[in-house]
């Protein structure tokens, strides 16, 4: 997700920081969006001084106080509360005081990653789809004490990016998650019964219209996030439909985590 937001801010035409905890990250990180913007040259989507315009554009390093200068710096990090925390608290001491701190999380709580930082205020929600790059929707939550310049601040550079943002509150889930956390869970269940992942896919494909099933989908989310994202809404719901199933649980221990692993509801080697 940090790579495709990366990869959104440069082709938008915003000098863009990318900040990663290793060299080798880094690395994979640039030839990533080397290899999808080359891609758009190939499908006739940019051109090639597009694309090279867009590299220009892009900066990697390990280093977070290389963020300083940035007015925008957007999160992405594990979906785990307390590691966001300490980062918001470190980008706080560190990059202007208007500058806007974003996190991409998927269903962790704005109010707890900002209430680490001394400006709660300029603390926000922009919530991405996987991938970034082509999904068009980004969530701008609005937490407790997030300033409406910050809010509206967000929401504006999101449309610059040639996003379809929306506004929503801090509550679990924020609008997408909270409808299709517990459907997916529904879906996932459904396999206890005999019915196969691929019938399964094939059912929600062609008969409610989705265009990827839902074992698809979690394949491509990750085992791993979607648990992550499940357990943080049924500890904020109590809503026994938000609790992972077990499958996925096994899914995980196992590391059949989907795409990213090569092997998830289905094989990807």
């Amino acid at each position: 997700m940090g790579a495709g937001i990366a990869q959104v801010a440069a082709q938008a035409g915003f000098e863009t920081v990318g900040r990663e905890v290793s060299e080798e990250l880094c690395e994979q990180a640039r030839g990533r969006i080397e290899h999808y913007l080359g891609r758009g040259v190939e499908k006739g989507k940019l051109t090639a001084e597009e694309r090279d315009a867009a590299l220009g554009r892009l900066m990697f390093t390990t280093q977070l106080k290389d963020l300083a200068g940035c007015d925008l710096v957007i999160e992405a990090i594990v979906e785990e509360l307390e590691p966001k925390r300490e980062t918001f608290a470190e980008l706080d001491r560190i990059v202007a005081p208007d500058a806007i701190l974003a996190s991409n999380t998927s269903a962790l709580p704005i109010g707890k990653i900002a209430e680490a930082t001394k400006h709660p205020e300029r603390v926000v929600g922009m919530h991405f789809f996987n991938p970034a790059p082509l999904l068009l929707l980004v969530e701008i939550v609005r937490a407790e004490h997030s300033s409406d310049e910050a809010v509206d601040a967000a929401y504006e550079w999101a449309e610059r990016a040639g996003k379809q943002p929306v506004r929503c509150n801090d509550t679990p889930g924020f609008i997408v998650n909270r409808v299709l956390v517990p459907t997916l869970n529904d879906c996932i269940r459904l396999l206890d019964d005999g019915i196969t992942p691929e019938d399964l896919d094939k059912a929600m494909t062609k008969g409610v219209g989705w265009p990827m099933g839902p074992c698809a989908l979690v394949d491509l989310v990750g085992v791993d996030i979607h648990i992550h994202a499940a357990e943080a809404m049924h500890e904020a719901t109590g809503d026994e439909r938000m609790a992972p199933p077990e499958r996925l649980r096994e899914m995980a221990a196992a590391g059949h985590l989907g795409r990213k692993t090569g092997r998830g509801f289905f094989d990807y080697s």
